[in-house]
């Protein structure tokens, strides 16, 4: 839908923006042999892992799926289990989509930029490329290779060398970045263009039901906040006496110090039957205890 292509492109935008900024003000390759890969790859590759975890932990649909996995597992007979196989298989394969966004976007942008990729293999360029003496050993020119991103460490004859090398890694690493996009799209479009397929709703009808999950899904929520709030508001009442925001309040209860140590404290939430739960102490109180006690008139004025 708009709302998930709108979604989507705003988080590609801050990507590219916070992976600007991250360039710029963290990013200093070591120049030194054997820790050029590890920093190169590290800032490929971590910030990209951590933007994919966000993005799980973000879309609702994650928790949507996980939450009381293990407990409807245990009910779920043979015969639908192929089905909520096929169900899980398929809502995981949308959640990775909208968490791939952000960490694709990153590692694009860093190898079209070249900087990282540049300063993690700069070491293992073949000499043949910049015109390198044979009799140099290996450990030499890896060394002299680990120096090339920073040129302040390049000796003057080696210029031109560096120039070359740094123009060749920058080439394979824009070549990938273009790769990496170009295979993305076209994964998104057959993956759309398969699914639209095998869709057993015509194309109007995919909009109908499209609008029918938005709009169910906005008085849910309304429902649930109202339903929520009624729930709430009878507990209230009966451990204060008064409905809150009531404009004519008469009387008024003063609860004991038992009642208030029973509300107060940490809780989780707690099953009363196979059906039904405690969803705190307030609610714990208000189902098992009477309203008795000490209640206290109000003066009209």
């Amino acid at each position: 839908g708009k709302e998930v292509v709108i979604a989507n492109a705003i988080i590609a935008i801050l990507t590219i923006g916070g992976q600007q900024l991250f360039s710029f003000f963290t990013f200093s390759c070591p120049c030194h042999v054997g820790q050029n890969l590890i920093y190169g790859l590290a800032f490929l590759g971590v910030p990209a892992l951590i933007l994919l975890i966000v993005g799980y932990a973000l879309n609702n649909q994650t928790w949507r799926l996980v939450t009381g996995r293990r407990s409807r597992f245990e009910k779920v007979t043979s015969s639908n289990r192929l089905l909520q196989c096929k169900l899980v298989c398929f809502v995981l394969c949308s959640i990775t989509g909208r968490a791939l966004v952000a960490p694709v976007t990153w590692l694009a942008v860093t190898l079209i930029n070249g900087s990282y990729y540049i300063c993690a293999v700069s070491e293992f360029v073949p000499g043949y490329y910049y015109g390198a003496a044979p009799n140099v050993t290996a450990s030499e020119r890896s060394r002299v290779l680990a120096t090339f991103p920073c040129s302040q460490l390049v000796p003057p004859e080696l210029s031109r060398a560096r120039d070359e090398v740094i123009l060749l890694l920058r080439y394979q690493s824009q070549v990938a970045g273009w790769l990496l996009i170009a295979v993305v799209v076209i994964t998104v479009f057959l993956s759309y263009c398969l699914a639209s397929c095998f869709s057993p709703l015509s194309f109007l009808h995919f909009r109908y039901w499209s609008s029918y999950v938005h709009n169910e899904q906005e008085l849910f929520d309304e429902a649930t906040e109202q339903h929520s709030r009624l729930y709430a508001m009878q507990h209230v009442k009966k451990f204060f006496g008064f409905v809150p925001g009531s404009e004519n309040v008469k009387e008024i209860r003063i609860p004991s110090l038992r009642e208030w140590q029973a509300i107060s404290g940490l809780a989780f939430l707690k099953r009363v039957d196979e059906e039904h739960y405690d969803y705190s102490l307030l609610h714990d109180w208000a189902l098992k205890e009477r309203a008795n006690g000490k209640y206290l008139r109000i003066d009209e004025d």
